[in-house]
């Protein structure tokens, strides 16, 4: 089955961290380029991070030094560390897997003040 399946999302007070998970199956999740969005209620959905085959990331200004995307091939997985998080980082948080366009369901992210 195909299918993308994020986890680790909450609610967290300003200054606190979590850690997203998104596990894929019935893809070739090492040859993907992996990103993670978010969208905000009444906002557009934004590209938050994503990291290539190789390795490499790319990371919005927002959220610079504050969160880091990772990926573990053999589980595959892609993760989003998230530090310092403050009440704009509020949004539903999406994995989403480019070479096949493919979408998990989102996870909910509450940052109070």
């Amino acid at each position: 089955q195909v299918q993308m399946v994020e986890s680790g999302g909450g609610l967290v007070q300003a200054g606190g961290s979590l850690r997203l998970s998104c596990a894929a199956s019935g893809i070739m999740f090492a040859r993907s380029r992996m990103g993670w969005y978010r969208r905000a209620s009444g906002k557009q959905r934004e590209l938050v991070a994503f990291i290539n085959s190789d390795g490499t990331t790319n990371t919005a200004d927002s959220v610079k030094g504050r969160f880091t995307i990772s990926r573990d091939n053999a589980k595959k997985t892609v993760y989003l560390q998230m530090n310092s998080l403050k009440p704009e980082d509020t949004a539903v948080y999406y994995c989403y897997a480019d070479a096949w366009d493919l979408w998990g369901q989102g996870t909910p992210v509450t940052v109070s003040a």
